[in-house]
């Protein structure tokens, strides 16, 4: 009999945030897969690290997940990861697959598990909580209320007509376009707030547009509510 792959959400940083059920599978089970090169360089290891000091007593696998638009480039990282997964199911041994957040929101680890899927393997999502919900509970706000609508944008891409959305919008993934961003939010006049690591060591709150750098590490995060 094969094993499970377990996409398993570890939420947005903080260790206290990690789900109860997230923290069975991990303890539960031997293979315990990574995102990146070096498992315990990973932020999702040191999560789960901080809320179960025996991780390093299980199998790491590291399976590596550039961080690019190359469509080859990412079609082969992601076949080799399935391949990865693929030999531990065969001993019969299940794999939980950590990954930040939820599974379900912008996740590499997803394009794994469309192929181990396909593959015939039994494969199971837990969810996390994201991070633009601990933003949100971070800066004691609400995301949205009555009938606005919530809308969650990957600003490393075009944002101009995103921004013109009702209700509340959420940037996620601004990377080096950080400055890009900022100056159309200062453009628009938008009521925008940030945090970049949130729960993380190194957080940082910035309260307006105008607050927020040029440059910021990839875990930033802007929520933008109606004036």
């Amino acid at each position: 009999m094969s094993g499970t792959l377990y996409g398993v959400g570890v939420g947005p940083g903080d260790p206290e945030l990690l789900t109860l059920k997230a923290l069975r599978l991990v303890r539960e089970n031997e293979v315990i897969a990574v995102p990146g090169n070096d498992a315990r360089d990973s932020v999702a290891y040191q999560i789960v690290k901080g809320a179960y000091e025996k991780l390093d007593e299980k199998t790491l696998l590291a399976v590596p997940m550039p961080m690019t638009k190359d469509a080859k480039l990412l079609e082969e990282s992601h076949e080799k990861g399935a391949e990865m997964v693929k030999k531990y199911l065969d001993e019969g041994k299940n794999v939980v697959f950590l990954t930040l957040g939820d599974p379900t929101v912008y996740s590499t680890y997803v394009y794994v598990h469309k192929r181990v899927q396909e593959m015939g393997y039994p494969v199971e999502i837990v969810s996390g909580i994201t991070s633009f919900c601990a933003v949100a509970a971070r800066l004691n706000m609400s995301l949205v209320e009555k009938a606005e609508p919530l809308h969650v944008v990957p600003a490393s891409y075009q944002i101009e007509d995103a921004l013109k959305l009702p209700g509340t919008k959420v940037l996620m993934k601004a990377g080096k376009k950080m400055g890009d961003v900022k100056r159309q939010l200062l453009e628009t006049g938008a009521k925008a707030v940030m945090i970049e690591n949130c729960g993380m060591p190194g957080e940082k709150i910035y309260r307006s547009a105008e607050e927020i750098p040029d440059h910021a590490g990839y875990y930033s995060l802007i929520i933008i509510k109606e004036s």
